[in-house]
């Protein structure tokens, strides 16, 4: 069995770590804590890229971001972007409960927001699939906005926190309205739902490659970009499954498959869908398809249950 590569451990940074405040945190390219590799954090972050060409990894795709353009980060996203030299820009970090304190979910199913309730993670959810730049009066209206809230994070004074949430507010929203028709049409052709569904297909891809193997939870979101927990979170919520759940399935597929179809030893067919005993391959063969390895492949069916 090849042993599996091992991967460098992927950051998930907190809101306690990074800022002076709770819920909300403000750096420039003089402040900013360059974190080169790829990460995730607990929180919403919004950079506004002012000078410099450079380019953002969020999730599976790669995407331009150049002067005027915006980055969009959700929870727990496996993101990357690298700050060129001569680079100017503003990063902002926050909590959803600044952002919208009385919205009650779980950052785990922002996915799951209609857009009509909250239309300022627009931006957020469909990040992965367009572009976000500003330019012009739009371009101005946002730096300032970021001035403004660099100055009362800065000073902290009385309603400075209510300050800076309406700057932000005002940020997004001109980034909503520059970009209306493209977030509408998204939201309507339900481009998350895609992105879900295209994330369990790249799952099941990668499992059915390497069930010889011992894949974790952790290797698989590493393999398609994303938190092991988001991860977990997703294949329950798309699939009613939980990973082991999901994993077992697949296992038993490919071993039905393999006991219909070929003249492979039973111990071999264990070997091939990642148990190394073959007794306990039996006892889990028996528990899923109600029949032993065996009298599957002579061709028994699983005893009927009697109705209660």
């Amino acid at each position: 069995m090849i042993a599996p590569r091992k991967e460098r451990a992927i950051r998930t940074l907190s809101l306690s770590e990074r800022l002076v405040t709770r819920d909300f945190g403000l750096r420039d390219e003089r402040s900013a804590t360059r974190v080169g590799e790829a990460h995730r954090h607990e929180y919403l972050q919004v950079q506004l890229n002012l000078a410099g060409r450079t380019e953002q990894h969020i999730g599976s795709t790669v995407r331009p971001l150049g002067p005027g353009q915006l980055s969009f980060i959700m929870p727990y996203r496996v993101h990357r972007i690298a700050h060129p030299p001569g680079s100017r820009f503003f990063v902002l970090s926050f909590s959803l409960r600044f952002l919208r304190p009385e919205l009650d979910i779980d950052p785990l199913d922002l996915d799951d927001v209609a857009l009509e309730r909250a239309p300022e993670l627009a931006p957020f959810l469909f990040q992965e699939y367009m572009d976000f730049a500003l330019k012009g009066r739009d371009l101005t209206i946002a730096r300032d906005a970021c001035l403004n809230m660099a100055r009362e994070y800065r000073d902290r004074g009385f309603c400075s926190l209510e300050l800076i949430r309406a700057n932000l507010l005002l940020l997004i929203g001109t980034v909503c309205r520059c970009h209306e028709r493209d977030i509408l049409r998204l939201s309507s052709e339900q481009a998350q739902r895609r992105s879900r569904r295209d994330v369990v297909s790249r799952v099941t891809r990668y499992l059915r490659e390497n069930l010889a193997g011992r894949s974790s939870l952790h290797d698989v979101a590493a393999a398609v970009h994303l938190s092991p927990n988001y991860l977990a979170h997703l294949l329950k919520k798309e699939t009613g499954k939980t990973f082991v759940e999901l994993v077992t399935e697949r296992r038993m597929e490919k071993a039905r498959e393999l006991l219909r179809h070929t003249a492979l030893r039973i111990a071999e067919i264990a070997a091939a869908t990642g148990f190394d005993d073959e007794a306990y391959f039996a006892r889990r063969f028996k528990q899923f398809s109600g029949v032993t390895p065996r009298d599957y492949r002579s061709g028994a069916s699983a005893p009927r249950r009697s109705k209660p």
